[in-house]
């Protein structure tokens, strides 16, 4: 799919299903129906006939059918909603809502404005967040931050337990007037830190970091490499800081302790999808981000039984 510019009704307050068919066939092919298939634009409508049980919006691609294979779609086939009983309707209004709530949107709260089932609310938030996550095209570039924090647990007991355990590290890059990208990594290490960055940040890049010695290791690696110094009190030092990177994991925690309130290690990296898919998109508003989530939503898949992993 790609952004459309056509004109469009409220996605949130579209409640018949033909007109949630036909918005998604304008997002999902703004120069003709294409089979999703083949791609082949040869394809026409089946027409149902009185009393038949044929359900609307069925489409016949004719190259399909010469080479003896499925031939028949709609325009859900290849996406989020393929093969799923939720209204097309109630799918939209949930995308709406998780792109319009900054600091995200609970599966309880899904499940109660949409009245359907907790769980069926669970996994349709999880089906989107999975469709959100953009795979990079290239490398970030120019001034970078990059900080690491802890989500999860509770320290628990006494003694020399660790005050990070029981938490997942998660390390987010930003691009300064840019887009922040985050990841849940196993450890804060040299080794981690140097995979996560020599991956996502351009050498002619300028590095911008706290002191944590794991840093150090990599300035070779870029442009140059400038720290702030917040064992000594020191949050800004001219163009020196961190406080943008901080300022995502800010939304990100306030979202984890006031929606969420525990999120899974198992889980993590979906809901990090969900936080940056908003965040770098915080310059339209919600019926602009809802229309860009719903345009990448192609070949987006995910089974029940993989989103419990």
């Amino acid at each position: 799919m790609t952004p459309t510019t056509l004109r469009l009704d409220n996605i949130s307050k579209i409640t018949d299903e033909a007109k949630a068919r036909e918005m998604l066939k304008r997002l999902r092919w703004p120069d003709g129906v294409a089979c999703p298939r083949c791609g082949s634009m040869d394809v026409y409508k089946i027409v149902a006939k009185e009393g038949s049980k044929m359900r609307d919006g069925v489409y016949r691609c004719k190259d399909c059918r010469k080479m003896k294979t499925s031939n028949q779609f709609t325009v859900t086939v290849g996406t989020i909603f393929e093969d799923s009983h939720i209204k097309l309707s109630l799918w939209l209004m949930a995308i709406s809502l998780m792109c319009a709530s900054k600091k995200g949107i609970s599966a309880h709260q899904v499940h109660r404005m949409l009245g359907i089932t907790y769980k069926t609310a669970w996994f349709m938030c999880h089906r989107i967040r999975f469709a959100m996550q953009r795979p990079a095209s290239k490398r970030m570039h120019g001034v970078i931050e990059a900080d690491e924090t802890y989500i999860g647990g509770k320290k628990r007991g006494f003694g020399n337990q660790s005050k990070f355990e029981n938490k997942t590290p998660v390390v987010a890059l930003v691009q300064r007037n840019g887009s922040v990208r985050s990841f849940a990594v196993p450890t804060v290490s040299a080794a981690t830190l140097k995979e996560v960055l020599l991956e996502n940040v351009h050498p002619s890049s300028h590095l911008i970091t706290d002191e944590l010695n794991a840093y150090r290791k990599l300035e070779e690696n870029f442009a140059s490499h400038r720290t702030v110094r917040h064992a000594r009190f020191e949050y800004v030092r001219g163009d020196v800081y961190t406080n943008t990177v901080e300022g995502c994991f800010g939304l990100l925690k306030r979202g984890v302790n006031g929606t969420f309130h525990h999120i899974s290690r198992e889980h993590l990296h979906r809901y990090l999808s969900e936080f940056d898919f908003r965040y770098n998109r915080r310059k339209i508003n919600d019926q602009q981000r809802t229309v860009r989530a719903i345009a990448g939503f192609e070949g987006k898949r995910l089974t029940y039984r993989d989103s419990l992993s």
